[in-house]
């Protein structure tokens, strides 16, 4: 059997080499062509899944670095040195490794980092260190607007005191003109790498906005968004050709979000109902609608499953039902409500092979037949595989 022709491709392509992989162990592929990554996920997602239908060659990028646009380095004080070290905690462990620049990071935000870092130093504020209980900041979060270029800066501090605040504030904008937003999100509790729920903006709007499949969408602190937004602008359009939209469908966007999928959707659809857990996404979801002119999408907060139960037990009809659960899966409560309400099609987005080809397994053990499968190399050099299928009711 001859390679895929793409193998060939990438095959051409600089495989570029990262100092710190091995001590990091994020990219789990790095140490391979791109090329033979893609070989790699389309062998994966064969034998996972070619048993209910073909398996679409995987789409991959044209060039797989430097995607991430929401990019977060932990900090911490090396004693010893009398430095702050920013960088990302090493896989399987609490500790950090110093990272300067990544190669799936956007290169602007690693250069911020790398500023904010030298910044610390230089006003004499430490990074928090968990054990002692004192210091200032615990992590960076960077989100970059792919296409309207616009930067936010959030700087995740222990505490809500901010000692030079409007200094150094003057200092990061001295030094990179192109941020456009900075917020102070203040968490003082533990957990690595998490945000706490108070934003005190201190310059700009406090969030940026972006464009997607045409789209606006307005990006906050905590807000969901695609980090690859090629690829994801790739894996929605795929989903809706699979939907097959004409403007007279009813589609169920379960788990939406923040509603980006769902509002693409609405352009080609009749009306367009979202549900989400998150009562934040709701809120980001129908600011969305609004800044788009959508009229013709709704949101409900709560649990998909519970919602779709509901739903089915009115009996509610949808044309279309959109999922794109969690690593875990969808829940088989869920799916027995969906295989009740019976929709004409299933569009299945999935971030976890292993479990949308069990998910797959009940769906089509009643009323289901899976009619395509496509994977979509949202997250090049890592493990990790995007895809999207059609189901038809039978």
């Amino acid at each position: 059997m001859h390679p895929p022709v793409y193998y060939y491709f990438w095959n051409t392509m600089e495989n570029k080499t990262c100092s710190v992989n091995k001590k990091c162990g994020g990219c789990q592929l790095m140490h391979l062509p791109y090329g033979e990554q893609l070989e790699l996920k389309q062998r994966k997602l064969e034998e996972l899944l070619s048993g209910f239908c073909r398996v679409e060659k995987i789409i991959g990028m044209d060039n797989p670095y430097n995607y991430r646009n929401k990019v977060q380095s932990a900090f911490f004080y090396d004693y010893k040195r009398k430095k702050n070290v920013s960088g990302v905690f090493q896989s399987g462990s609490g500790k950090v490794i110093k990272v300067d620049s990544c190669l799936l990071e956007n290169e602007n935000a690693d250069r911020i980092i790398n500023t904010v870092r030298k910044l610390l130093d230089s006003f004499k504020l430490r990074a928090y260190d968990e054990r002692k209980g004192v210091g200032f900041l615990r992590h960076v979060l960077i989100r970059c607007g792919f296409e309207s270029r616009e930067i936010m800066v959030v700087l995740v501090t222990a505490t809500p005191a901010f000692p030079s605040k409007n200094n150094f504030v003057k200092a990061l904008l001295k030094e990179h003109g192109e941020i456009t937003t900075i917020v102070q999100n203040v968490n003082p509790d533990g957990i690595p790498l998490t945000l706490g729920r108070r934003n005190n903006v201190l310059f700009g709007k406090g969030y940026i906005e972006d464009a997607l499949c045409g789209m606006t969408f307005r990006i906050s602190p905590d807000s969901f968004y695609q980090v690859n937004p090629i690829q994801c602008e790739k894996l929605y359009k795929k989903a809706l050709e699979f939907a097959e939209l004409t403007g007279e469908e009813t589609v169920f966007d379960s788990y939406c979000g923040t509603g980006t999928i769902g509002l693409i959707a609405s352009k080609s659809a009749k009306q367009v109902l979202g549900a989400e857990l998150n009562r934040s996404a709701v809120k980001n979801a129908i600011s969305n609608a609004k800044i788009n002119g959508v009229k013709n999408i709704y949101f409900l907060t709560g649990d998909a499953g519970e919602i779709i139960n509901e739903l089915a037990e009115n009996r509610e009809q949808f044309d279309v039902v959109i999922m794109d659960p969690p690593r875990a899966g969808a829940s088989r409560d869920f799916l027995q409500s969906l295989l009740t309400m019976k929709p004409k099609k299933i569009i299945y987005v999935s971030c976890n092979p292993e479990t949308l080809a069990r998910d797959l397994q009940l769906l089509t053990k009643k009323h289901y037949k899976v009619e395509k499968i496509q994977g979509v190399d949202m997250f090049p050099h890592t493990k990790h595989i995007e895809t999207v299928c059609l189901l038809k009711l039978q």
